[in-house]
């Protein structure tokens, strides 16, 4: 798991952004959410992460987008 989040944390924020399209947002995105969760012991975290994979591809994708364009990292719910 730690090794998963410091690989995407190291990534170039195009790459981020790239994974944060929809179908891959809720895989990438919605693991990082719950790993985390699990790293930070974080029950609603946790409840998010799996919320991010089950419905990430229909609209949550576009919150990470807009997170990345604004901030460069994904804020909302991590």
């Amino acid at each position: 798991m730690k090794a998963y989040l410091k690989f995407i944390d190291d990534l170039p924020w195009v790459i981020q952004l790239i994974l944060a399209l929809p179908g891959i947002d809720s895989i990438a995105w919605g693991l990082y959410r719950l790993f985390k969760g699990i790293e930070k012991n974080d029950v609603l975290l946790i409840i998010f992460g799996i919320i991010w994979i089950a419905a990430g591809w229909a609209v949550l994708w576009i919150l990470d987008i807009l997170s990345l364009l604004l901030n460069k990292k994904v804020i909302w719910f991590v």
